[in-house]
């Protein structure tokens, strides 16, 4: 049988999810136009389910997407069948609007109000809903993908696996930027900027919603793991979200914190003069090129020509949910019944990150062996 997912604990306004599938025995058969369609199809059905996409990286037999899924919201303040119609139209055009349209306007108009609301309920029982979403991404896809190719069949490789996300500090900027940098650790590129379908290629390339995505991800002032950037206040201050930074101001701390060095002007220095005076300045990331992250940091975050970053991760796919402790326990307690009798508590501590501020450490519910950052 099929594990239940694992789905946010009640009380949480948004859930998180880094979902991943593959194509069907990995075969390479996304190239560019498939790449570009599947990232049409990724944003259409964004805006139609009521959804965010936080990060995302579409490679050649797989995909990666970080989503955000609000909660449904409440009968009474769901949208009339005038404002529901308009929203189809702007996702889905005059076609689909117009037969939804007419499909209410007859029921209303023989009283029938039981099934103009049937009808209503299968457009929103899809919708801020994580399943129904990856569901039909995948299918659609498939449709257009077996058409071009005068192909029949299933094209990805059983359901989609999802990691459950604690959706601020440490824990999602980390799902993020492990995201953006898939391309950089399959060798594809040297930069997460050059790679067209990722969140960061689209937010420098100019994509509004990557970079909204990007500012607000650097809300939650938390550094690079391992704590390079050196911020004031307390720990509670250190992962509190702040104000909204502008675009430019977002990419440049985006890109330090891809590359592991800090953004602050005052940490750049002190760890820049450590390597004129004999020593070494603070690098955390593991397996990146000395002498790249030290020019990212001397650039401050400005785009340059950077040396890639390999990670082999499990916890971003393999872990069921990532988060604070606290978070994890309440995750753990809400699918208690779907562990054994004799597991006291569910967070297990990622290995390799035993330097990090307590703050800003992050657990899951699957011990894994692997060291997170090597």
């Amino acid at each position: 049988m099929r594990r239940p997912r694992v789905k946010v604990p009640p009380g949480h306004g948004q859930a998180y999810y880094h979902c991943v599938s593959r194509v069907v025995g990995r075969e390479f058969l996304l190239g560019e136009a498939e790449k570009e369609q599947f990232v049409r199809y990724m944003r259409l059905y964004e805006k139609l389910y009521g959804l965010r996409v936080i990060s995302y990286a579409v490679m050649s037999n797989h995909f990666h997407i970080l989503v955000e899924v609000p909660q449904r919201p409440a009968d009474s303040e769901l949208p009339d069948d005038a404002g529901l119609v308009a929203h189809v139209r702007s996702c889905l055009g005059d076609e689909a609007a117009t037969e939804l349209e007419w499909e209410l306007s007859h029921y209303r108009g023989q009283g029938n109000d039981k099934s103009a609301e049937g009808l209503r309920e299968r457009w929103f029982s899809r919708m801020w809903d994580i399943s129904r979403y990856m569901k039909v991404l995948k299918q659609r896809f498939t449709q257009w993908f077996n058409g071009r190719h005068n192909r029949r069949g299933t094209l990805w490789e059983d359901r989609f696996r999802s990691v459950l996300v604690e959706g601020k500090g440490a824990a999602i900027k980390t799902m993020a930027a492990y995201i953006d940098l898939n391309p950089v650790r399959a060798g594809i590129c040297q930069d997460p900027k050059d790679y067209r379908w990722c969140s960061y290629g689209e937010a420098v390339a100019g994509g509004q919603l990557a970079q909204k995505a990007l500012q607000w991800l650097q809300s939650f002032r938390v550094d690079s793991l391992g704590g390079v950037e050196h911020l004031a206040g307390s720990d509670a201050a250190a992962v509190s979200p702040a104000p909204v930074v502008p675009n430019k101001e977002a990419l440049e701390r985006w890109r330090c914190y891809l590359f592991g060095v800090p953004y602050s002007e005052k940490a750049r220095t002190e760890e820049l003069q450590k390597e004129g005076q004999g020593g070494e300045a603070h690098v955390f990331r593991a397996r990146i090129s000395r002498e790249k992250a030290l020019e990212v940091m001397r650039k401050g975050g400005r785009l340059t020509q950077s040396d890639y970053l390999r990670c082999r991760v499990r916890y971003f796919s393999d872990g069921a949910a990532l988060g604070t402790k606290s978070f994890i326990e309440e995750v753990f307690q809400s699918a208690r019944e779907h562990f054994s009798p004799n597991r006291k508590d569910g967070s297990r501590p990622l290995k390799g990150l035993e330097l990090a501020p307590k703050s800003q450490r992050i657990y899951n519910m699957r011990q894994l062996q692997r060291n997170v950052v090597s």
